[in-house]
């Protein structure tokens, strides 16, 4: 398993905002937005692409064209939702799965209540959304479905992760020989009793949407 952490100033001012209690819900969503373009960039640094030729005004040009079949995007409700637009933006020819799934509180396990993915991902490389890696139970439970479906590697983007969370994904997956990375804008101190990300943002979907 791989960490890239994005180090880049307008990565740390837009985090920085983002963590700032008095930044309300409209704020939120649109710096939550910029910032998940900023990661997305490095987060498919490996997407897979073919040699293409196009023709100029003056010459025939080589490039590069995506490679089919298509990136999945995956964000895992609800919070994942904010991270969307800012991912499809930069990779607008990407496919996108939902995964609703949610944490009991009570035993901090990640339990699953949605599915909207293609039955057979095989080929596929696939970007799961997630703002905030915690616990990691939530997010290791989409990745092991993923790959239960054929994925090929799969991408992890979070605003922030713990610790606690990347060493959960150690523990699962780094014998597994599977390619998995996590892109994420900071790596913070520590969970609390709670299970939440200190010094964190608080709860990402609340602060996306307000509390339900």
């Amino acid at each position: 398993m791989d960490t890239l952490v994005v180090d880049h100033p307008l990565v740390a001012h837009k985090l920085t905002t983002l963590r700032d209690v008095r930044t309300d819900s409209p704020t939120f969503r649109r710096l939550a937005d910029e910032l998940v373009t900023l990661l997305a960039y490095e987060a498919t640094r490996d997407v897979r692409t073919v040699e293409f030729t196009v023709q100029t005004p003056l010459a025939p040009a080589h490039g590069r064209h995506l490679a089919r079949p298509a990136p999945l995007v995956v964000p895992i409700l609800r919070a994942g939702l904010g991270m969307l637009d800012g991912m499809v933006r930069l990779l607008p020819t990407a496919e996108v799965g939902f995964l609703g799934m949610v944490r009991d509180e009570g035993t901090l396990k990640a339990e699953t209540y949605a599915t909207r993915l293609p039955e057979d991902l095989s080929g596929r490389q696939c970007y799961v959304l997630d703002p905030m890696l915690a616990t990691g139970g939530t997010l290791a439970a989409a990745i092991e479905l993923l790959f239960d479906r054929g994925a090929t590697d799969v991408t992890a983007i979070c605003l922030l992760a713990a610790p606690e969370g990347l060493a959960r994904l150690e523990e699962v997956f780094g014998d597994s020989g599977k390619p998995i990375r996590v892109v994420t804008a900071a790596v913070d101190e520590r969970l609390n009793e709670q299970g939440f990300i200190v010094p964190g943002l608080g709860d990402a979907g609340d602060r996306l949407y307000g509390v339900v």
